[in-house]
């Protein structure tokens, strides 16, 4: 193998692993969400646990969602397990949807020691820009399977907006 082919290898590799990471920020930049723990959060002292990484402070999550549109709605999905409905809020701004609440964590009935600790669970915000203005006043939201569902009904309802571009 002489050094040419594997200096290309190399760069090769490189350039996928570049583009790898710039669609995984990109894709994940949104959904990554933050969780605060507060008094409420209940979560177990690191006297309780015996994994080295928990820091009760220090709670990140992917949020996954979804967004449809057709002629009439957006409708988002959101993954929130865990969760209990009573604890989530939903705002609708100009051209946001927030979603926030806590989770809380919820402790096991006998004794013993937390080995591994990798949910993230206390107060987060999580907001989704919208592509196109909504009617707040006709949205709707079921939590169901720990995927919250939001209807929004569009304030124009028309197709997704599509524009051709002409190559010269």
């Amino acid at each position: 193998m002489s050094m040419e082919s594997i200096k290309e290898s190399v760069g090769s590799l490189w350039d996928n692993l570049a583009e790898g990471w710039r669609h995984l920020t990109r894709s994940a930049a949104g959904a990554l969400t933050r969780f605060r723990a507060g008094e409420k959060t209940n979560l177990p002292t690191p006297a309780e646990v015996d994994d080295p990484s928990y820091l009760p402070t220090r709670g990140w999550a992917m949020l996954g969602g979804n967004m449809f549109e057709d002629d009439s709605r957006l409708v988002v999905r959101l993954e929130l397990p865990g969760m209990d409905k009573q604890d989530m809020n939903i705002e609708i701004g100009d051209d946001v949807l927030v979603i926030s609440g806590e989770k809380h964590f919820q402790r096991e009935s006998s004794e013993g020691r937390y080995r591994l600790l990798q949910c993230a669970y206390g107060s987060f915000r999580r907001v989704v820009p919208l592509p196109v203005p909504v009617l707040a006043d006709a949205s709707t939201a079921s939590y169901t399977n720990g995927i919250l569902r939001i209807e929004l009904s569009k304030a124009e309802p028309g197709r997704p907006k599509v524009r051709t571009i002409r190559v010269r």
